[in-house]
């Protein structure tokens, strides 16, 4: 199967899997997913980002671009291999806690690593991932050494990477680096064996890719010249977007901005490396925020809002050739949301990427509206009742203005809309790709939202009921990918 095979999935992070350790992991729940999405005649699977975040959970704020979430790394397994004794938390399927859930899986892990011996697998899977799993487990090391500080405020010459300090520090925390790479070997481990069942089940596995990474990652402090820094670390300038509609001074995101004409200079070989990764873990990969390789908004460092930003030209398709010459063609979807101009839809268009219609923005602005399904086009679209970003679709129906209701009702023409009907809708669109969130699957209100921009508390922490993979769902879920020809049984595996 290819991305451009007329398919449905299911938006589903791993951390709201259920289970009894606090967090959903890549164990025997990610595997019962995966039968679930076969039963349901499902042949795609939509993740955020795998990383490893901080406390407030935002996969969109991470440590590293390449490595993994050491949370999502699967005790049933460390149990299964004799490194962990059987233990539950008693905190069966309710909201992840990341505080406590982290410091639980910290010392579990601690305690594995005791019991674990060589292998000749773990030293091959250093080798294989040194270019980037050195830095990162020093930097990880080197984190918990200064007690979570950011790396700029590290001591001087270890912040700068004065290679006698690196040397010395590598000396000094041989051991701990050691067990940030083993981690990362048993999530890439547990990783390969539940994406290996998916593909297997006939599932892509779609991923996604931040265009910014965070300040405070193991990718800027690595890579201090790739970055606009001054002599402290410090960004000069930083992310976000221009006022609009929706906010009077923009959002003003922080993140570090990319020195693209030195990137350009070495054939974009951190970009290279970076999509490397994303399409060893995933089958294809959404990147979040596409507008900004056609243009972004560069904003001065201690601005206190985006309001006084300016638009930077991006690497455009400079990039995308780089890319395609080092890795083939690229199973890419656009992330093409928001106040998008020509320039955008002409740069996806020209790599021939299929964009984003989310069907919660289609009501109340007229026939013309390009989120509405008769407007798409062509069938190069992935159609989303709603991402992670937007209430779910039960909670949206729930607080729709009038003018959207009455939208929506006309469109679909009576006047009890229920969530399945923009299931219905997504499915029967000419979108060669229909996704839905697990969230609208199950019908579930505001309370189960993943994300509300703007909100630095209560974001990531949802997760579903075990209850809920019922026989039931999945066959109505099958029968309608049938009928609009999203699943064909004869093509199963």
């Amino acid at each position: 199967m290819t991305l451009n095979e007329r398919s449905a999935g299911i938006l589903l992070h791993p951390t709201s899997l259920p289970g009894p350790y606090g967090t959903g992991e890549l164990g025997p729940e990610a595997l019962r997913f995966v039968r679930f999405l076969q039963d349901a005649g499902q042949r795609l699977w939509q993740t955020l980002p795998l990383s490893p975040t901080g406390e407030n959970g935002s996969p969109y704020s991470a440590y590293s671009a390449f490595a993994g979430n050491p949370l999502l790394v699967s005790t049933d397994r460390l149990i299964e291999d004799s490194l962990l004794e059987v233990s539950t938390s008693g905190n069966l399927d309710t909201p992840v806690n990341y505080p406590a859930v982290t410091a639980v899986k910290e010392e579990r892990l601690r305690e594995a690593f005791g019991r674990a011996r060589s292998d000749r697998s773990f030293e091959r899977f250093r080798e294989e991932h040194r270019s980037w799993l050195q830095d990162y487990a020093l930097y990880a090391a080197l984190k918990d050494r200064f007690d979570g500080e950011p790396w700029n405020e590290w001591d001087g010459d270890v912040s700068r990477r004065k290679p006698g300090a690196l040397a010395r520090v590598r000396r000094e925390l041989a051991e701990e680096v050691r067990f940030c790479e083993w981690v990362q070997y048993r999530f890439f481990r547990d990783w390969g064996e539940v994406k290996g069942a998916a593909n297997r089940a006939g599932i892509e596995v779609i991923g996604d890719l931040p265009i910014f990474v965070a300040h405070d990652s193991a990718d800027v402090w690595a890579n201090q010249n790739l970055f606009f820094l001054d002599g402290s670390g410090e960004p000069t300038v930083v992310a976000g977007v221009p006022p609009d509609y929706f906010s009077e001074t923009g959002q003003l995101w922080g993140n570090p901005l990319y020195r693209w004409e030195r990137m350009a200079g070495d054939g974009y070989s951190w970009w290279v490396e970076r999509m490397r990764m994303s399409l060893t873990l995933f089958d294809a990969v959404r990147i979040d925020h596409f507008r900004g390789l056609e243009a972004y908004w560069e904003v001065p460092a201690g601005e206190k809002t985006a309001a006084n930003g300016h638009w930077m030209d991006g690497p455009k398709d400079d990039l995308f050739e780089a890319l395609r010459s080092a890795l083939g063609e690229l199973p890419i979807i656009a992330e093409d949301l928001g106040d998008i101009t020509p320039e955008v839809e002409a740069l996806r268009d020209r790599l021939g990427l299929p964009g984003m219609k989310v069907l919660q923005f289609a009501w109340g602005s007229g026939p013309d509206n390009p989120y509405l399904p008769h407007n798409y086009g062509h069938d190069n679209w992935v159609v989303y009742t709603g991402t992670h970003d937007n209430d779910t679709a039960a909670g949206w129906l729930a607080s729709a203005s009038l003018q959207e209701m009455t939208s929506l009702r006309r469109y679909v023409g009576r006047e009890y809309v229920s969530v399945g009907d923009l299931i219905r809708l997504a499915y029967s669109s000419v979108a060669a790709r229909a996704v839905v969130p697990m969230q609208d699957v199950l019908s579930l209100g505001s309370e189960a939202r993943t994300n509300t921009p703007g909100v630095a508390q209560g974001n990531w922490t949802w997760r579903m009921d075990k209850a809920a993979f019922t026989p039931d769902l999945a066959t109505r879920l099958r029968v309608m990918a049938e009928t609009y020809g999203r699943y064909d049984a004869v093509l199963e595996v």
